[in-house]
């Protein structure tokens, strides 16, 4: 199966990038699965309905979320019902799903979430330990797990301790692509980071005015989206049937 995982789609530049580049997307990566995360798009912070109903339009069949991604209080009102995977070690009773199993064409795909906890700054459950749970459950042709995590060693912890077991681990949250994409030695397919989707010269999304003041004054000044109009999308393509893995990059010129 081919899948093509989109990476965080940064505020209303986001969607318009997402809108923007996914023809030629569809036409140069043809696929079956289009899987996105979405924490970051309401304004960088969580995600709004009409945001979720937005990024399926495109053509998303399921949405991934992160430490964001109760950020919107209106989250609580469609998120059971949503195709929607927030990571599953949260405390159990967590509105939500943790995994999202989807059928294409009839193959069964599960997707699964989990966040870091090394620099996170929230004090989740372990993912080894809440991902081998889930996994003793999962009924599925195709397995991928999104680790949502700012440690690249947490990522690659979590892959090679998954190594064998899923098809796929991709990591999202820190907005920078990696240049890592590769088969682990028992066959996991494995990406650090798929990198973000929205303004290219911000500062992973943000404005970058905004941020530079931040690092210089050492102020806790509270970031917004960038507004600047070159934009790009990331993400990874994924050949589950050739056990490839290769990243996405597509961006406005200049």
């Amino acid at each position: 199966m081919k899948i093509v995982f989109i990476g965080d789609i940064y505020g209303k530049s986001g969607l318009t990038a997402l809108a923007r580049f996914l023809p030629s997307l569809k036409r140069d990566y043809p696929h079956q699965l289009l899987i996105v995360n979405g924490e970051n798009v309401a304004d960088g912070l969580g995600m709004r309905e009409q945001d979720y109903k937005t990024i399926m339009k495109h053509g998303a069949h399921v949405v991934t979320l992160g430490n964001h991604g109760f950020s919107k209080k209106e989250i609580f009102s469609f998120i059971d019902e949503a195709n929607i995977v927030r990571p599953l070690n949260y405390p159990e009773g967590t509105p939500g799903k943790g995994v999202f199993t989807v059928n294409v064409n009839g193959t069964r795909v599960a997707i699964l979430s989990v966040m870091g906890r090394i620099f996170m700054h929230d004090p989740l459950d372990s993912p080894f330990t809440a991902l081998d749970k889930a996994l003793r459950e999962v009924k599925a042709d195709i397995t991928l797990v999104d680790v949502h995590a700012e440690a690249t060693s947490e990522k690659l912890a979590i892959a090679h301790h998954l190594d064998g077991r899923v098809d796929v681990v991709v990591g999202t949250h820190t907005h920078v692509q990696t240049n890592d994409a590769m088969q682990l030695p028992k066959g996991t397919l494995y990406m650090t980071d798929v990198g973000m989707t929205g303004v290219k010269y911000g500062i992973l999304g943000a404005d970058k005015s905004i941020v530079l003041e931040k690092f210089k004054t050492g102020l806790p000044l509270r970031l917004k989206p960038s507004e600047d109009r070159i934009l790009q999308i990331n993400g990874a393509y994924i050949d589950t049937d050739a056990s490839t893995i290769e990243p996405i990059h597509k961006s406005d010129p200049r």
